[in-house]
């Protein structure tokens, strides 16, 4: 027998047979797209409408200005379609907006300041490369400054009331000296001296009239407007994200007072009930695992019920 020539021969059929089951699975796929159901029309990757108001704090923005259009249409696009940190931001506002709005509209600025930390820390307890830590990105020295306390053992950063209220202590003054929500913004960004420095320099009367080195902060009043655009109206963006899957804000917790010295939480936190990691989830400014307190100051301790 010619074997060689058997052998091209099943070679050739196993060829075209793969050939004709990939194209199958191919057909198949395309038509139920992982089952969901979805067209390939509604898995287009579309362009922003730009045809309506922006504001931030109240403030329009410019839009018939082509430099304005572009820059908010660029950031647009960067949120929308940056999906997994578009999510998370939306999961965690439904925990984090109830604690900060009321502290917001106590503090008398606007509502729309809570974007900022979202643009800062996409709500979570970060720390930045330079240094800046909790959901509003305070430096230490800025920290200190605005009532924070901040040492090796607790770091006030991220006690989320107490950083909110210094974060609009902050904003409120930038907003006196510099004239506008959209400036402080900047300012809150590229630092208050610089802002108020090349406002004067390059004889603007807005932020949009302005020319900064810094690309971030340049960038930063826009970013801050389209994560407010996208959060509000996820499903223009066609974001669907179902109320059960939300983060749940901490509410079940009662307060104990400490006013001395805690040689570990680790041991405070199983006599009272509960875990070392619950009592840091609900005191993520404890940052050491004691406390010496030589000062003798009364901290209030979340613990859950």
């Amino acid at each position: 027998m010619d074997y060689t020539r058997n052998n091209r021969a099943l070679l050739a059929l196993n060829i075209l047979l793969v050939t004709v089951l990939a194209g199958v699975f191919f057909v198949s796929f395309k038509g139920n797209s992982g089952g969901s159901g979805i067209s390939s029309a509604e898995e287009m990757v579309r362009s922003i409408n730009l045809d309506k108001d922006f504001y931030f704090c109240g403030e329009k923005f410019p839009m018939d200005n082509f430099d304005v259009r572009q820059r908010l249409d660029a950031e647009l696009l960067r949120n929308v379609y940056y999906h997994s940190q578009t999510i998370l931001a939306i999961k965690r506002a439904n925990a984090i907006f109830p604690v900060i709005e009321p502290i917001l509209k106590e503090q008398g600025v606007p509502t729309d300041l809570k974007y900022l930390a979202v643009a800062e820390s996409t709500l979570s307890n970060a720390i930045s490369p330079a240094g800046a830590s909790g959901v509003w990105q305070f430096m230490k020295s800025a920290a200190a400054e605005y009532n924070l306390e901040v040492n090796g053992e607790v770091d006030e950063r991220y006690h989320l009331e107490k950083a909110t209220r210094a974060a609009c202590k902050y904003l409120r003054q930038q907003k006196e000296k510099l004239g506008s929500w959209v400036l402080a913004a900047a300012a809150y960004n590229g630092g208050p001296g610089r802002i108020a420095q090349e406002k004067a320099k390059q004889r603007a009367n807005s932020f949009f009239d302005m020319n900064l080195a810094a690309d971030e902060t340049m960038r930063y009043p826009f970013r801050i407007v389209a994560i407010k655009e996208v959060m509000e109206n996820p499903e223009d963006y066609e974001y669907a994200i179902e109320k059960d899957h939300l983060y749940e804000p901490i509410k079940n917790y009662r307060t104990v007072q400490v006013s001395g010295s805690v040689e570990s939480w680790g041991d405070f936190a199983v006599q009272n009930g509960t875990s070392y990691r619950m009592l840091k989830l609900y005191n993520p400014w404890l940052v050491d695992s004691k406390l010496t307190n030589k000062a003798g100051k009364t901290y209030e301790i979340r613990l859950p019920k």
